[in-house]
């Protein structure tokens, strides 16, 4: 049976967009979960994303004030197809994340994380899968706004960034 997830970070919702796009909301709408990294910035968003959510899977990040921490853990973890998830916001510098993660998360088997609005997709040295979908409102220093999709079948996962038009 194939599982399909969404994965969002960094909307920062209203500070780098006034709404989420068309695209992200219907992405919500088709896929089976929906996990967040953090910085979402306003509540609102946070209850627009879990009502559309057949399951949602979230932490708070760095720019999340007292109203969104009460709701939401700074790391979340769950199991899925045999599979071990962790979800946080900040994971740190680019430069040897792959052997920290594999420390800090000795028992994950895939960690989505966000911060950075970059998207990243590798496997660590112990073969974890490090996914950040990078952010569907604000693109940073990359060329455009983006959230993953994840195809999980039989403990494989078929991973595609998604480009998103923040403004349609």
């Amino acid at each position: 049976m194939t599982t399909s997830l969404l994965l969002l970070a960094d909307t920062h919702i209203p500070a780098r967009a006034r709404r989420l796009p068309t695209a992200v909301l219907e992405a919500i709408d088709t896929a089976d979960i929906v996990v967040h990294a953090g910085d979402w910035v306003d509540v609102a968003t946070l209850d627009l994303i879990q009502s559309r959510s057949r399951e949602f899977h979230g932490v708070y990040g760095n720019n999340d004030g007292p109203d969104l921490r009460q709701r939401l853990p700074g790391i979340a973890h769950f199991t899925l197809d045999g599979l071990s998830f962790a979800v946080i916001h900040e994971t740190g510098p680019a430069s040897k994340r792959e052997e920290r993660m594999d420390q800090a998360f000795p028992d994950t088997d895939v960690l989505i994380f966000g911060h950075s609005h970059i998207p990243w997709d590798t496997v660590t040295p112990r073969g974890m899968r490090l996914l950040n979908p990078g952010s569907p409102t604000d693109r940073r220093r990359q060329p455009v706004c983006t959230m993953m999709s994840v195809r999980l079948d039989s403990g494989e996962l078929d991973v595609t960034l998604i480009p998103v038009n923040r403004d349609a």
